[in-house]
């Protein structure tokens, strides 16, 4: 089970518990909700030590994963307890070609005629689809890998008529109108901010639409990114109903 952490504010005149817990069904997912009181004056020590004593008993109830409230600054005291965020990263690879046409698109670039370089350690399943997808919308792809990709290049060519560039150098990479990193190149110099760094989770996600009703079904306060990617991989939400707001089809 995943947990939903959240802060709470005491009540006047009412006693609660420090860290109240109940399950919750959200869009079909079961989690276990767990309010930690927090009031506007609430010592720093004293959040640290309730944060621990929450992450402690979710362990206990054997929960590893949760959903934390936005700009959550507490992670290291969950962490020593064996509970961690949800990772984003299969969201962010799931999303990597809209998020590429709505930053080009913010940047008041074409799209069409973008030259999109993807540069990955090894060629995983989520290499080939997001490429896939940007060969499909971009008339120049580049593909930079320590090896493989021959035989993308063929399925490509084959099966959509597109063609792709494999092995470009490194002033292809940087001149690219858009970059897309699944793994660090402390090697490329970027003159142009439109880098994916799918990587990196503490990279700002796009804005992300889903369906009215299921937007309305999400808790407030929660990490957007997070709740997101774990309604996701639960496949509570399907993949077409995650877009990127904004990034036209």
């Amino acid at each position: 089970m995943i947990a939903l952490l959240e802060w709470v504010l005491p009540e006047r005149g009412k006693r609660r518990k420090a860290a109240a817990v109940k399950e919750e069904i959200v869009l079909h997912l079961r989690l276990c909700r767990m309010g930690v009181l927090r009031g506007p004056r609430t010592p720093e020590t004293v959040l640290r030590r309730r944060v621990l004593a929450a992450g402690k008993r979710l362990r206990k109830m054997g929960v590893t994963q949760a959903v934390l409230p936005e700009g959550f600054p507490y992670g290291r005291e969950l962490a020593r307890c064996g509970v961690r965020p949800v990772s984003t990263l299969p969201l962010r690879r799931a999303l990597a070609a809209d998020w590429v046409r709505w930053v080009l698109e913010k940047q008041g670039k074409g799209t069409a005629g973008a030259r999109v370089a993807v540069c990955a350690a090894q060629l995983t399943g989520e290499v080939v689809r997001t490429v896939t997808e940007l060969c499909l919308r971009h008339r120049y792809v580049l593909l930079d890998l320590p090896y493989g990709g021959e035989e993308l290049c063929r399925q490509l060519r084959r099966e959509y008529g597109v063609s792709l560039l494999l092995g470009p150098s490194k002033e292809q990479l940087e001149g690219a109108e858009a970059l897309v990193l699944f793994d660090p190149r402390t090697d490329l110099v970027r003159k142009d901010p439109a880098v994916l760094t799918l990587y990196d989770e503490t990279q700002a996600l796009p804005p992300i639409s889903l369906p009215p009703a299921a937007e309305e079904a999400l808790p407030q306060g929660a990490d957007r990114g997070q709740l997101l990617a774990a309604l996701r991989e639960a496949g509570v939400l399907r993949p077409g109903q995650v877009t990127v707001a904004g990034a036209r089809a």
